[in-house]
């Protein structure tokens, strides 16, 4: 029945309520049914409560431990299940058979996030959004771990964790400031085209329905013969490119920090499924080998007049989740997750990957997490428990046979069409490249010249003045001199606008009014 009074996240109560007309008995962990859940076991009605109170013992051990560990990045999301559907043939580059037979569905469940909120900061806050995919594929699981742009502040994994605490709150006053993260940016220089992607008009998407998604990384493609190409993924919004300013962001977070995830969830329960267009570009070895820049450079594009987008197939999100913390919060997407026919390329930043996205599940969701319904391999079971046994939450038992290979004794076996790693040559010396001067401007010089507007640069740069004005002169002095090596422009528009901010600043505080920092977001 319709509740006209409320959105669809407040209806889902009283639905309940009208679809189970029958009470279930409450009962204890065990199954024992229970006659009392508001009172305690006390000696009379003043005394001590009693050690063996078992319905009360039950309840307070499963409520102290009804959390895991948030994510360290991305904590703050929501999730949604759908179905990808192939519209073009990709056999021409990748045996994968969700990729190989035009028409096929295939199930999927997607996550949307902020990459540096923790859960409770307002999701419309400036930030990058995860765009990660879960594909329940008959080869397999298949993830396929994307942002909302298509490039990212470093290109070297090593200094990944390095910047994720700049935009962490400081250990001793636990609050989140501009300095660290200007002072990093300004001093590696290959951040500026995301800082310049982030300071935009698509740092703050109107909600998660209107962002594009980017598996940013380089990846390869393996057909049937063996012959491989590199790939990137696209992913384009069907329902426009809309964004928030900084204006609307302030008071969208002041009254409901959850906005975003709020809109998402009642537009599939309205019947108004949000879908994605995905596109691949394609580069073959030899053109990867002499391209202008490193191919597998995560903070570049590839130029699409170079290499032009290539219809896939299209995404669409038609289901709510039914519980969020046992699907949205134990999802646990990995790049390592692949099936034949797709493969990792020599990206440093998607490398290390491979090894950090599972290490965090082991931390987080325990080292059986792929046996959770949401992460199981639900079109193509996995076998390999009578190998890989044990260990917490292991509720998959394979007792009988072997649990050693290889055997005699009919266990599991490997197939011919299983996952082969793609063979390539590789040559180097073994060193410590530092990457970090290579060509970092001529991409972000494109971006300011090209790809934005002029009301869209004037933004970028009242976005940027905003933020950077909590920072130390000397580093507002550093960081204006990284914006005048992307243009002159973009030097003289920042400063320009920083002065209007300090203008401002003065003006209020002349006036009596309490002046807040602005760098918190």
């Amino acid at each position: 029945m319709p509740f006209p009074n409320f959105d669809k996240c407040d209806e889902q109560l009283a639905e309940y309520k009208a679809m189970k007309m029958k009470l279930d008995t409450l009962s204890l962990s065990n199954g024992c049914p229970m006659s009392n859940r508001t009172a305690s076991l006390t000696v009379g009605p003043k005394g001590p409560l009693l050690l063996g109170d078992i319905p009360l013992l039950d309840d307070l051990t499963h409520f102290d431990r009804e959390r895991i560990p948030p994510r360290v990045v991305h904590a703050k999301g929501t999730g949604v299940h759908g179905y990808f559907e192939l519209t073009h043939d990709m056999s021409k580059y990748t045996c994968a058979k969700m990729f190989c037979d035009v028409g096929k569905k295939t199930p999927m469940f997607v996550r949307f996030s902020l990459v540096k909120a923790e859960p409770g900061h307002p999701d419309v806050m400036r930030d990058l959004r995860g765009f990660a995919m879960k594909f329940y594929t008959e080869e397999g699981n298949w993830d396929l771990v994307a942002n909302n742009t298509p490039i990212f502040f470093v290109r070297d994994p090593i200094m990944f964790s390095q910047f994720i605490r700049t935009q962490k709150p400081h250990p001793r006053t636990n609050l989140r400031e501009s300095n660290p993260q200007w002072d990093f940016w300004s001093l590696r220089e290959e951040s500026i085209h995301q800082v310049m992607w982030l300071f935009g008009p698509r740092g703050t998407p109107a909600g998660y329905r209107h962002l594009n998604g980017y598996g940013s990384h380089t990846f390869k493609m393996v057909n049937a013969e063996g012959k491989a190409v590199y790939v990137k993924f696209h992913f384009k919004t069907r329902q426009g490119i809309k964004n928030f300013n900084r204006k609307q962001v302030a008071e969208i977070s002041a009254k409901d920090p959850d906005w975003a995830q709020r809109d998402l969830f009642n537009s599939i329960e309205e019947g108004n499924y949000p879908s994605w267009d995905m596109y691949i570009q394609v580069m073959t070895f030899e053109q990867a080998a002499v391209y202008k820049f490193n191919p597998f450079d995560l903070t570049k594009v590839w130029q699409h007049g170079d290499f032009p987008l290539i219809p896939v197939g299209r995404m669409t999100l038609n289901k709510n989740v039914t519980n969020y913390f046992s699907e949205t919060e134990q999802v646990a997407f990995s790049p390592a997750h692949l099936i034949p026919g797709i493969d990792v390329s020599p990206d440093k930043m998607l490398q290390a990957r491979l090894f950090s996205y599972i290490d965090t599940h082991y931390h987080r969701v325990g080292r059986n997490y792929g046996q959770l319904p949401i992460n199981v391999a639900r079109e193509c079971p996995a076998s390999n428990y009578n190998y890989v046994r044990d260990g917490p939450m292991c509720y998959i038992t394979h007792s009988k046979g072997p649990n050693y290979y290889p055997n005699s004794f009919n266990g599991p076996e490997v197939t011919k069409t299983g996952f082969k790693d793609h063979v390539y040559p590789v040559a180097g010396d073994v060193d410590r490249h530092d990457d970090s001067n290579d060509d970092n401007f001529t991409q972000p010089r494109m971006f300011w010249e090209k790809a934005l507007n002029e009301s869209e640069r004037q933004e970028l740069c009242e976005n940027i003045a905003d933020n950077l004005i909590d920072c130390y002169p000397e580093i507002q002095e550093r960081a204006l001199k990284l914006f005048g090596k992307v243009h002159a422009d973009f030097q003289k528009g920042v400063e320009v606008e920083l002065e209007k901010v300090k203008k401002e600043r003065h003006a209020r505080m002349a006036g009596g009014e309490l002046i807040e920092g602005n760098g918190k977001y």
